[in-house]
């Protein structure tokens, strides 16, 4: 008699039903995956089947839709690859990125999962490097503040005006600087045809003012003073064009077309602890005037950058395309903490569920292949956004009619069954 078969049926239209269900209970988890019920026919070396069986529960790891939150810690990975996560001492894998931060500065999911990516070069330093590649950590946001740096370095770019008459005094402007000594020598006037001022920090974080005063001394030549908070080293006059003669002068030559002699592109000044206020380190600074020009426009300053900056407190992170996790500070500064790294698998269908929208690793997955987003096939990182379910509700619901169809008809076949069966009974 037919019972196996309708009963093989009733089994399969039930587990197809629960993967159905799953699927529709899970249509706003964020990150989740549908399943698909796969069978396969029953056959013991007879003409006539046995019925059927479920051959296995198939995984569909197509993208979903990414939807805004505008929340920063809300991640989506846009294309291939899976977060990677330390759960109870496990590394499992998701598309969730819903993330907080918690007290001790670690990404976690709502499961207490934390993120996993690259960390920097040295623990103990919250400002050291990132180091990309290696062994994936957990990854931990330093809540430490940034000490201020000192400027050892100013990129500065100028026109220097090609038709002034060195000669005429008129066209002079004078400037009186301190000299850091007593008196009498404690002033001294600089004559200049320009003057820039700019705005560099010392080691304690306190802003310096630097003024650079430029006099043409001679047919394509300048000499350059550098004075900070109005003071310059040295009490005797300064003689034009005799670099080194002070510390902080320099001679800037430039050919008739115009342009800076290479030999004169960088140029150094230096500032004692006591010229500073005897607390700051000594700040010394190397002077980049590459691409500066003399041509018959006026003196001009067309670009100015220093790296000195004052200390700051964090204020907050934000993560980028790639991954990396960059702090903010008050001071205008950035530093990034770490890169979160993505996974991923030759066959992510064989990955095994672990529930809490993660999966783990099987030998039917294979190895994972960690990188950096945006890195060979894995995908990028978008923040402010998450992953929707990939379940299609309409395809869904159609799909439960035809399961609930094939339930009513397997339960058919075993009525039928069950009436021929009894006919035969009633032939006595």
């Amino acid at each position: 008699m037919g019972f196996s078969q309708a009963l093989s049926g009733l089994n399969a239209a039930k587990a197809n039903l629960d993967t159905l269900g799953n699927n529709i209970a899970n249509s706003q988890t964020v990150g989740f995956k549908s399943s698909n019920t796969l069978f396969a026919d029953v056959f013991a070396n007879a003409d006539v089947g046995l019925g059927t069986q479920v051959s296995s529960v198939l995984q569909d790891f197509s993208e979903g839709n990414l939807e805004a939150t505008n929340r920063e810690l809300d991640l989506a990975v846009s294309g291939e690859g899976f977060f990677r996560l330390q759960q109870n001492g496990e590394t499992v894998y998701s598309r969730n990125g819903q993330l907080t931060m918690d007290a001790e500065g670690y990404l976690v999911n709502a499961q207490g999962a934390r993120l996993m990516g690259y960390g920097l070069n040295d623990a103990n330093n919250p400002f050291s490097e990132v180091v990309a590649g290696g062994q994936p950590e957990v990854l931990r946001v330093p809540s430490a503040a940034m000490p201020a740096q000192a400027t050892n370095e100013i990129n500065a770019v100028y026109n220097l005006d090609a038709s002034i008459d060195e000669t005429n005094p008129a066209l002079l402007e004078t400037a009186t600087v301190d000299t850091g000594v007593a008196a009498p020598n404690d002033a001294l006037d600089i004559d200049y045809h320009y003057s820039n001022s700019f705005t560099t920090f010392d080691s304690l974080g306190n802003s310096r003012n630097v003024t650079v005063y430029y006099q043409k001394t001679g047919a394509n030549q300048w000499q350059g003073n550098v004075a900070v908070d109005g003071q310059i080293n040295g009490a005797a006059p300064i003689a034009p064009a005799t670099e080194p003669s002070d510390v902080n002068e320099f001679t800037l030559n430039f050919n008739n077309s115009g342009a800076l002699n290479a030999a004169d592109e960088t140029k150094n000044f230096t500032f004692t602890a006591g010229q500073l206020g005897g607390e700051a380190a000594p700040l010394t600074t190397e002077f980049n005037l590459a691409g500066t020009t003399q041509f018959a426009n006026d003196s001009t300053a067309s670009s100015l950058t220093q790296n000195g900056y004052r200390s700051g407190t964090l204020i907050g992170i934000e993560i980028e395309d790639d991954g990396s996790i960059v702090r903010n500070f008050s001071n205008e500064q950035s530093q990034a903490a770490g890169q979160i790294a993505l996974a991923n698998f030759r066959n992510p269908e064989g990955l095994k569920s672990a529930g809490d929208n993660a999966w783990t690793e099987t030998a039917a997955s294979g190895g994972e292949l960690v990188g950096a987003p945006g890195t060979g096939v894995l995908g990028g990182i978008t923040a402010g956004a998450v992953e929707t379910s990939n379940v299609d509700m309409a395809s869904e619901l159609v799909d439960m009619i035809v399961a609930q169809r094939a339930y009513q008809a397997n339960s058919q076949t075993i009525k039928v069954e069950d009436e021929i069966l009894q006919s035969a009974v009633n032939l006595r």
